[in-house]
């Protein structure tokens, strides 16, 4: 989708003045890392082969990656992508003696071909590089390589590059649009280290020199970002899991050897997580592949089959949380094993939709907790989570230039989630339409509009207007009621306060003595008798809804006409 965000109400040269100043706030550099030009949609991914060796005594990556593609479009010209600050080789095309002329323009590599791509036929590329790849200076929030040491003095290294791009270390079609459909992971690392990543370890082989290749073998699609390194000194834990069919699926724990014992503490929780995940989402997409957790020296990250773990073995988020129930379990593990479903399995297109990602993930928060403790804690994590909401930005960003949205899409976004499955009133339909979601879209990407489709076909409902108020506004809607008592005459008004016109959604008032009472209301008043009710016990409930409310009461004399 391609909206910018405006009231609807704006006139045309207002929304074309707004459009141009938008436009005008992106680079070129966004364009090349953001678009999909004919260069990038001409082919499709359908394998890579990261060959790689990295020495942490000068920060330096070097290698090659062999992209199995095949041409979608005719077009000489294809873009694949790597970092400015990363040094180029040769690109040798498979049949094709000579390496091939490549143009460089920022951080997108034009290569050129000696013929138009022939559609339907499968390309074999090798692309040499190396160079010393950005440092993180704020992981993981900042792409880069972490180099530091473990308590031993070993070498301690790890990678992310969400956002920012994983042609900040290695060249590919850097857009989350295009995953291969499996990979080939080997790395080579010094001797005394031990390097961990995404998949299946196939083998493991000790070279001449002293240093040690790996090579893991990813057996379903994967988004660049999520593909890891993780080198240093670690012990191995291995566990197993038996779903309620009879599914086995292994657990393997990478963690610095003098955190074994607390890491078999905290990581059991694993098992209830994948229990109440799968209820609510469906099957752990990854079963081939297994599913791992490594130490890493940052936060986490939510890297597919092997996810980043560095909460210091304490629960909530760095020992802390909002809610009470929010330091009964680890954050870390949670949220970033939620992306396994909300991310990895089912990806968006466009940074744009990162809330994909991000919102389903912090709402797997409360699903666990609902799972785990019961539904009222679940609505206490919820709601703790709004001081944390800046509403300073639309949760969905501008697509084709790189661009996601406010940082909201974490915690707003789960209230917004969690709003959504209250409007829609049925927890089956709700369960319903996360898991189809789930299966609709496995293993591929998708984009925001066809999330709302697809829950709106699921739910039979259109939320048009919500969509348009959660995720590409900014303002909460208000929920204004008005109540008027004239003897035993007692009546309420209630209109939604919205920046989007026709906005209807329902609303549940509180009407004292445990009574409750939902009303779909719109931007236009509307009124209703409420006799017996006490004027003073009239609230809105704001727990299982994001939003706001302004309840006004006045009491008329009898004898005014």
């Amino acid at each position: 989708m391609r909206h910018v965000w405006f009231r609807l109400t704006f006139l045309a040269a207002s929304v074309t003045l707004f459009a141009a100043h938008l436009q005008a706030q992106f680079t070129r550099a966004d364009s090349l890392r953001g678009g999909l030009p004919l260069e990038r949609t001409c082919y499709d991914v359908g394998y890579y082969h990261l060959d790689v060796r990295i020495d942490p005594a000068d920060s330096s990556v070097r290698g090659s990656n062999t992209i199995l593609f095949t041409g979608v479009t005719p077009s000489r010209i294809i873009q694949l992508d790597l970092f400015a600050g990363m040094d180029l080789g040769r690109v040798m095309l498979e049949g094709v003696p000579e390496p091939l002329p490549v143009t460089r323009e920022l951080g997108a590599l034009y290569i050129r071909l000696p013929k138009p791509l022939e559609v339907g036929h499968t390309y074999t590329m090798r692309v040499e590089y190396g160079g010393r790849p950005q440092v993180a200076v704020r992981h993981p929030w900042d792409g880069g390589y972490t180099w530091t040491r473990d308590s031993s003095g070993k070498p301690w290294v790890a990678v992310t590059s969400q956002g920012t791009g994983a042609s900040l270390w290695w060249p590919n079609k850097d857009h989350q649009a295009d995953e291969p459909d499996s990979m080939l992971l080997s790395v080579t690392v010094p001797p005394g280290l031990q390097n961990v990543s995404n998949g299946r370890l196939r083998s493991t082989t000790s070279l001449p020199d002293g240093w040690t290749r790996t090579d893991w073998f990813i057996s379903y699609p994967i988004n660049n970002y999520n593909v890891t390194v993780n080198i240093g000194r670690f012990e191995h834990l291995r566990d197993m899991w038996t779903n309620s069919d009879g599914n086995t699926l292994t657990l393997d724990y990478f963690v610095l050897p003098e955190n074994v014992d607390a890491a078999r503490k905290q990581f059991a929780e694993v098992k209830d997580m994948m229990a109440c995940f799968e209820r609510s989402f469906g099957p752990y997409p990854f079963y081939r592949d297994g599913y791992k957790l490594i130490e890493s020296p940052h936060l986490g990250m939510e890297h597919q089959t092997a996810v980043a773990y560095g909460n210091k073995y304490v629960n909530g988020y760095r020992g802390r949380s909002t809610s009470q129930v929010g330091v009964r379990f680890d954050f870390i593990v949670i949220h970033e094993s939620a992306h396994e479903w909300w991310g990895n399995n089912v990806t968006a297109k466009d940074i744009a939709d990162m809330w994909i990602h991000e919102s389903f993930g912090a709402y797997a928060e409360a699903v666990y907790v609902e799972c785990r403790w019961g539904k009222d804690e679940a609505m206490t994590y919820v709601n703790g989570k709004k001081p944390n909401v800046r509403n300073d930005r639309p949760i969905i960003g501008t697509p084709d230039v790189d661009h996601a949205g406010s940082g909201d899409m974490y915690d707003k976004g789960q209230l917004v989630l969690n709003t959504l499955r209250h409007v829609v009133a049925n927890d089956a339909l709700w369960t319903a339409a996360l898991r189809g979601l789930q299966d609709r879209y496995r293993l591929s990407t998708v984009a925001a509009q066809e999330v709302f489709s697809f829950i709106d076909s699921t739910t039979k409902t259109d939320h048009a207007t919500f969509y348009e108020q959660y995720f590409r506004g900014t303002k909460i809607p208000r929920l204004d009621v008005r109540v008027t008592k004239k003897g035993t005459d007692i009546r309420a008004q209630y209109r939604w306060a919205s920046e989007v016109n026709g906005f209807t959604m329902p609303a549940v008032l509180f009407l004292g003595d445990g009574k409750t009472l939902r009303v779909q209301a719109t931007t236009n008043w509307q009124s209703l008798a409420l006799p017996g009710v006490d004027p003073r016990d009239i609230s809105v409930d704001e727990t299982h809804f994001y939003i706001t409310s302004d309840v006004r009461r006045s009491y008329i004399d009898e004898r005014v006409n």
